[in-house]
């Protein structure tokens, strides 16, 4: 397995140390897990459990519109961002 050195400030590190005290961990293994979270690609554990599990009304698409007036819709959205304008609907 590869070793990775980092250097942090001292405040940093002291913060680590105790992050890694109270998980009950060495520092090593807490900054593991935080990079398997950060860059993990599995899906979460018993996501796929979920599949067929809603129990509410039905879900329906709601009516999508004209393809032509959706597209003009995106396009208006996108030039007020371009401007720094924010859109939520």
């Amino acid at each position: 397995m590869p070793k990775l050195h980092c250097y942090v400030p001292d405040l940093i590190a002291e913060q680590l140390q105790d992050k890694a005290e109270q998980a009950h961990t060495s520092v090593s293994e807490y900054l593991a897990e935080l990079i398997k979270k950060d860059i993990g690609t599995d899906w979460p554990e018993g996501f796929f459990d979920l599949f067929g599990a809603w129990e509410g009304e039905p879900l329906s698409r709601g009516e999508q519109g004209d393809y032509e007036q959706s597209l003009a819709r995106a396009r208006f959205v996108a030039s007020l961002a371009s401007l720094g304008f924010s859109y939520r609907v």
